[in-house]
């Protein structure tokens, strides 16, 4: 049976967020099996099918995801598509839609997912090193409050099963990485991104005990897709984890079986950067 891991803050009447190991779903090696990404080398059908056990076990009616790029460039989904969506060059997205899944593709990176209670909006944030440098945890921040009013301090924040301190190595951090993440290296070469997350979270204003860690290495743990482990071991090609942010639909929840109406697609201007979830065969870095 298909069911998300626990390590986020635990899901409310009004929210869902969930992060799905590799395990229960239909893709082959190497891609075994619950792989969610299009942009892999994996059978679109087998990915599809994947997405659609992830929707049906959280009871969601859509999934909007990126084709991401180590960027810091944020979407804000206005409408509720009719369909599922991928969006181009995006690494956040954020919505005060209902029953619209924000989905983060990730083996190694970290998924942070982000909820307003008080506004009742969230984010997704696709996280790598690069993503930290670019300091996207804080352009999300600050545009959820532009677009939501969102006060940082009511804004609750989980980071899913991403790279540790433990595996995290960066020989050439002099030249990738900032002086300011000097003091979160444990040991020579190798950094703790989970606290330098954490500390760009208080940097945009988020309360310390509104912060929750998986603290769960994806390369250590066998459970999960792994980038790193899979370039040690190989050529790199393996699968990407998922985790999925959305806002209750209750109404339907509670007396809706199956479809439901939906209004049009996003925001007209994005329509350009849109594309179905059947996707051409372009490789993408997600890690």
């Amino acid at each position: 049976m298909l069911t998300p891991s626990s390590f986020l803050a635990p899901s409310t009447p009004d929210l869902i967020q969930a992060t799905f190991d590799r395990h229960h779903g239909t893709s082959a090696t190497p891609f075994g099996s619950l792989n969610c990404s299009f942009s892999v080398g994996d059978q679109s059908e087998k990915v599809q099918t994947n997405r659609q056990m992830m929707k049906q076990s959280l009871r969601i009616n859509r999934l909007v995801s990126a084709r991401q790029v180590h960027g810091d460039q944020i979407i804000r989904i206005q409408e509720t598509p009719d369909h599922d969506q991928e969006i181009d060059g995006i690494d956040a997205l954020m919505t005060d839609r209902k029953d619209v899944g924000l989905m983060i593709q990730h083996a190694d990176c970290q998924a942070i997912l982000l909820h307003d209670p008080v506004q009742s909006a969230i984010a997704a944030v696709h996280c790598g090193w690069r993503g930290s440098v670019l300091k996207i945890i804080e352009k999300t921040v600050e545009m959820m409050n532009a677009s939501y009013q969102s006060r940082p301090e009511d804004i609750m924040a989980s980071i899913s099963p991403s790279l540790g301190p433990c595996c995290a190595e960066f020989i050439n951090h002099r030249q990738e990485l900032p002086v300011s993440f000097q003091p979160f290296q444990q040991r020579h070469n190798y950094f703790d991104f989970w606290k330098i997350s954490r500390s760009q979270l208080m940097k945009a204003g988020l309360q310390p005990e509104k912060i929750r860690i998986a603290a769960i290495c994806t390369c250590c743990s066998p459970d999960f897709f792994s980038y790193r482990r899979a370039r040690r071991k190989g050529d790199g090609i393996t699968g990407r984890n998922c985790s999925i942010i959305a806002l209750r639909d209750k109404a339907r929840i509670a007396g809706v079986a199956g479809a439901i109406p939906v209004t049009p697609s996003i925001e007209s201007h994005l329509l350009d950067s849109v594309h179905s979830v059947l996707p051409d065969t372009k490789q993408r870095p997600q890690h």
